[in-house]
C-alpha cells in the first residue's frame, strides 16, 4: 500500500502551505476546514471558537504544531467581500486561540495568496490588479481590511494597517512585593497602543527585569489587566470584541542600529514572536509618532527587529507612519516571508492524543 497517498485520499484531511515570516511560521488552511456560519466575520469568529476550536487545537499543538505555531484560516466569503471592500477574508489562531491582527502571518498571506490560482482557495484570484509590477489585494481581518503590496520582482510584501492609535500612554503600573523577584521596582510606566490588537510596550531599561525577562513581562500582563478590570484602558472606538490585551513588547533601542530597535512579544499565555510582531510594529510607530520622535508622510522608516532577525541582513520589519487620521495613524510595514512546506493532516479516531496537547512538566 502507498502509505503517503493513501493519508491524502482520506476523508476529513486538513491540507496546509506553511510559510514563516522572519522564522516565525505560519500554517495556512487551504482546505479541510468546515464553513463557517455567520453574516459578518466577527460572527465567524465567534462561530469557530465556539464549534471548531477542536481543529485549531489539533493543528497548533503538538503533535502536528508546537507551542510557537501560528495559524491562519481563510474566509472566501465575509460582509466586506460581498461588498466588495476585501478580497478575502482571515481568521488568525495561535496555541491559546484567535487574534484580531497578524502582521507576519499578512506578510506571509500577501505572498501565497498572489502566488496561488486555485479559485477554490481563492475564488477571486483573477480579479486582482497589478500596477506597474505589483499585485494588490484586500484581506479582511477581525481588526478591519488590510491592504497588501506584492511586488513581482522583489519578495519584499507590503501591508497598510488599519488606524492605530495610544490607547494610554504613560500608564504607572505599581509593583506589588509578590512581583519583586522578577521586577525589582516599586512602579513601573508603561504605554499601551493599538495596532490591530492592543499592546502593552515597556523599555526594558524601564522593566528592569532581574532574570527572565519573559517572567517580568507575564507579571506586567497579568498587573495591566487587573487595571484593565476597573478602569478604561484598553478601550477601542467601535468594537467591544477587540477590547483585550492581546500582547506584551519589551523594547530596547540601545540595540537594532541607529534608526532602529529590538522588541520581543510575549503573547498567548507566554509565546515568543520570533518575528518584529507586524501589528505590533503598527502600535509602536503610533506611539512614536505620539511622543513626536516620528514623522507622518515623510517617508521616515524605522527599523524593528526580533531575536531572531537581529542582525540578519533583510529578516526585520520596516514602519512608517503615512498618514494621521481622526481615528489613528496609519502605517506601512515591509517584510519578507518564505515557504517552507505543505502539509496534509489526518486525524484517527483510536488516537488518545488525536485532539492536540500541551506539553507541562510536573512541579
Amino acid at each position: 500500500m502507498d502509505t503517503f497517498n493513501s493519508l491524502l485520499s482520506r476523508q476529513n484531511v486538513i491540507k496546509t502551505v506553511e510559510m514563516h515570516t522572519s522564522g516565525e511560521p505560519t500554517r495556512i488552511i487551504i482546505s479541510g476546514y468546515p464553513p463557517l456560519l455567520g453574516t459578518t466575520l466577527l460572527e465567524k469568529r465567534r462561530y469557530a471558537k465556539e464549534h471548531h476550536d477542536d481543529i485549531r487545537q489539533r493543528l497548533m499543538l503538538e503533535p502536528r504544531g508546537h507551542a510557537g505555531m501560528y495559524g491562519a484560516i481563510l474566509v472566501q466569503e465575509t460582509e466586506l467581500t460581498k461588498n466588495g471592500e476585501a478580497d478575502i477574508g482571515v481568521l488568525f489562531c495561535h496555541n491559546e486561540g484567535y487574534s484580531t491582527m497578524c502582521g507576519h502571518a499578512t506578510i506571509a498571506l500577501g505572498r501565497f495568496l498572489v502566488d496561488t490560482h486555485d479559485l477554490q482557495v481563492f475564488p477571486r484570484r483573477d480579479a486582482l490588479r497589478t500596477v506597474d509590477s505589483t499585485t494588490e489585494l484586500r484581506i479582511h481581518a477581525p481588526c478591519g481590511v488590510i491592504r497588501i503590496s506584492v511586488p513581482l520582482d522583489s519578495d519584499e510584501v507590503t501591508f497598510l494597517g488599519i488606524p492605530s492609535f495610544v490607547s494610554k500612554r504613560g500608564l504607572v503600573v505599581d509593583i506589588p512585593l509578590s512581583e519583586r523577584g522578577c521586577i525589582p521596582k516599586e512602579r513601573v510606566t508603561v504605554d499601551i497602543a493599538y495596532g490591530g490588537a492592543f499592546y502593552v510596550l515597556v523599555s526594558v531599561q524601564e522593566l528592569g527585569a532581574k532574570g527572565n525577562i519573559a517572567e517580568a513581562a507575564a507579571a506586567i500582563e497579568r498587573l495591566v489587566n487587573l487595571r484593565a478590570a476597573q478602569e478604561e484602558i484598553i478601550k477601542h472606538p467601535t468594537e467591544r470584541d477587540l477590547e483585550f490585551l492581546y500582547g506584551v513588547i519589551v523594547t530596547d533601542k540601545t540595540q537594532g542600529g541607529p534608526r532602529g530597535e529590538l522588541g520581543v512579544c510575549f503573547f498567548a499565555g507566554g509565546q515568543i514572536d520570533r518575528s518584529p510582531t507586524g501589528s505590533g510594529v503598527l502600535a509602536r510607530v503610533a506611539l512614536g509618532v505620539e511622543e513626536g520622535w516620528l514623522g507622518v508622510g515623510s517617508d521616515e522608516w524605522w527599523g524593528y527587529e526580533s531575536v531572531v532577525s537581529l542582525g540578519k541582513k533583510t529578516l526585520g520589519f520596516q514602519g512608517s507612519a503615512v498618514e494621521r487620521r481622526e481615528e489613528g495613524v496609519v502605517v506601512i510595514v515591509k517584510g519578507r516571508a518564505n515557504y517552507i512546506g505543505a502539509s496534509a493532516f489526518v486525524c484517527e479516531e483510536r488516537d488518545p492524543l488525536k485532539d492536540g496537547f500541551v506539553l507541562n512538566l510536573p512541579e
